[in-house]
């Protein structure tokens, strides 16, 4: 191997199904204590997408619900609880694939919206564009009927202590238990993938992470697999670990080998951290981390899980 596989701190895989659905919560170093609301969190979140898929449902409806889910959790770093820019707003950035005809739609530096998976699902649905930005986001979501949110009730006290223990170097920019992600396969055999994040504390406005990023924070195609990442998103970006997680599926023995992969290469060539799920065509679930924490939670039509 080319790759050194002792900085992979957890991980997990499971067998076949007949549909299954995963969601994580973050990848990072979230404090013991409150490890099990974050667990908590992605249970509610995942039981919503199981749900779906129980009931036939596709696994492009119950990613979007799972993640929107996590989005309205001020738990997590997406959606309401984000953190904080250097000027000290909200800037979203989000992310969603259909695997079967690798429709895409992503948009970022979005400024305050209840539900950016949701302005990301319209754009994949129209088809024209996979990726907005900014103002141009914003502007696309409100001729679609999505209305701003009021930035002052998305913004929660603990957004605010992260923003001052970054700039007093008593806290790291990466967010623990933040970027929130759910992949999924349904009875049908379509596999999708949705990302959802306020990105790092403190960035510079306009800055846009791995999550938006097709390739790099979200990839899902029906004849490999489907991914989620979470961690730094520049080495993210450097690696394309999403799509070189789905490829890696490939020759690994199976999803887990495939992201314990993804995370040494990363981790050797950049010396960043993170996480990953992910869900084979076959409905196997994988998931890893080289982070002391990263919360998650599977329903599979014979299972169900969580852990930290």
């Amino acid at each position: 191997m080319s790759y050194d596989e002792s900085v992979i701190t957890a991980s997990h895989r499971s067998e076949r199904a007949a549909w299954s659905i995963i969601v994580h919560g973050g990848a990072g170093d979230v404090p013991t204590g409150r490890i099990p609301k974050h667990v908590a969190g992605c249970e509610r979140a995942v039981a919503v997408g199981a749900g779906i898929l129980r009931a036939g449902g596709t696994a492009l409806d119950a990613v979007e619900a799972a993640v929107a889910a996590l989005e309205d959790d001020p738990l997590f770093n997406a959606g309401t609880g984000a953190c904080l820019n250097a000027e000290e707003h909200i800037e979203l950035d989000a992310a969603i694939m259909d695997g079967t005809g690798l429709r895409a739609g992503g948009v970022c530096a979005l400024p305050p919206f209840l539900h950016p998976i949701a302005i990301a699902r319209k754009l994949l649905e129209e088809g024209r564009h996979v990726l907005l930005a900014g103002e141009g986001a914003a502007q696309y979501a409100l001729r679609h009927g999505f209305e701003r949110a009021d930035e002052a009730t998305m913004i929660t006290e603990l957004a605010r202590r992260r923003l001052a223990a970054v700039r007093a170097n008593k806290a790291e920019a990466g967010w623990a238990g933040g970027t929130v992600g759910a992949v999924a396969r349904d009875a049908n055999g379509r596999l999708a993938a949705a990302t959802s994040t306020g990105g790092m504390v403190d960035k510079l406005p306009g800055r846009v992470g791995d999550s938006p990023i097709i390739g790099a924070g979200t990839y899902a195609d029906d004849a490999l697999g489907a991914c989620s990442t979470t961690g730094h998103g520049e080495a993210m970006m450097r690696i394309v670990a999403a799509k070189t997680a789905v490829d890696h599926v490939q020759s690994a023995t199976n999803g887990e080998a495939a992201l314990r992969r993804m995370l040494a290469t990363m981790h050797a060539r950049t010396g960043q951290r993170g996480g990953a799920i992910i869900v084979g065509r076959d409905g196997s679930i994988g998931l890893a981390r080289t982070t002391k924490t990263m919360s998650w939670a599977l329903v599979q039509d014979t299972r169900s899980a969580s852990g930290a």
